[in-house]
C-alpha cells in the first residue's frame, strides 16, 4: 500500500464530510447568490457579482448561523455526555460511569501509558487543560461563529431596512431583536432534536458495522456498547 493511499484509507472519513462541507457550502454560495440578485431586482438595484456577494452580510449571516448551532450542538453533546446517560443506547456511557471517571480509567497522571500524549501524564494544570480541551475548543467555536453571526445578522439586516427607508438599529437592539433569536432558535432546536432521536432510536435500531450502532445482535438494554 503507498503512503497515499494509506494516507487517503486512514482519513478517509475527514476527507469524505470536508469535501462534501466544501462542496455544500459552494451550492449555497451559488444559490444564495442567484436569490440575492432577485431581491435586488425586486427592489429596483442593480444585480451585483458572484465575488462581490461573497463578501455581503447577507452570505457570512447564513453561513454563520448555521455553525453556530452545529458546534453548539457538540459542546453540549461532550459536557451533556459525561453525566448524562440514556439507557441501552451506544451514544451513552454505560449506567455506572456516569462523571469524570477515575484516574485509571482516564489514563491520566500516574496510569498514562508510553503512547499516551504528553500532558495525560503531567499532574498540574495541563493535565487538567488537556483532559477538557475538546469540549472548551468547541465552546470557543460555538461562541466565535455566535458571534460573527450576531454582527453580520446586525448588517444584513439594517442593509434591508435602508432599502426601505427605515432606520437601522445598534448591535445591542439587534441581539434583543426577533430577526436574531428566530435564526438562532430555528436552528437550535433542530440540532438539540437531532441529538435526542439519535441517542433514543439508537437503542432499538440497528446499522451493521457503524460504531455510532450497537451491534446488531446486542440486546436492546446493553448501553454503551459500539458495533
Amino acid at each position: 500500500m503507498s503512503r497515499l493511499t494509506r494516507f487517503l484509507k486512514h482519513n478517509s472519513l475527514t476527507l469524505v464530510f470536508g469535501t462534501g462541507f466544501l462542496l455544500a457550502l459552494a451550492g449555497q454560495a451559488v444559490s444564495g447568490h442567484a436569490e440575492f440578485n432577485n431581491q435586488l431586482v425586486t427592489d429596483g438595484l442593480e444585480p451585483i457579482s458572484f465575488l462581490q456577494y461573497l463578501t455581503t452580510s447577507d452570505f457570512a449571516v447564513d453561513v454563520t448561523e448555521n455553525w453556530q448551532s452545529e458546534y453548539l450542538q457538540f459542546f453540549l453533546y461532550i459536557f451533556g455526555t459525561v453525566w448524562l446517560l440514556q439507557r441501552g443506547s451506544p451514544e451513552s456511557k454505560e449506567l455506572h460511569k456516569a462523571g469524570v471517571e477515575s484516574d485509571r480509567e482516564q489514563k491520566v497522571g500516574d496510569h498514562a501509558g508510553p503512547s499516551s500524549p504528553r500532558w495525560a501524564a503531567d499532574k498540574g494544570w495541563r493535565q487538567k487543560l488537556y483532559s477538557r480541551s475538546l469540549g472548551v475548543v468547541m465552546c470557543a467555536i460555538f461562541l466565535w461563529s455566535w458571534l460573527a453571526q450576531s454582527i453580520a445578522g446586525v448588517a444584513a439586516f439594517n442593509e434591508q431596512h435602508l432599502r426601505q427607508l427605515q432606520s437601522p438599529v445598534s448591535w445591542p437592539q439587534y441581539l434583543g431583536s426577533a430577526d436574531f433569536w428566530n435564526r438562532t432558535l430555528q436552528n437550535w432546536q433542530s440540532e438539540l432534536l437531532a441529538v435526542a432521536s439519535m441517542a433514543i432510536l439508537s437503542v432499538f435500531l440497528r446499522q451493521r458495522g457503524s460504531p455510532e450502532s450497537k451491534p446488531v445482535g446486542a440486546a436492546h438494554t446493553s448501553t454503551g456498547v459500539e458495533g
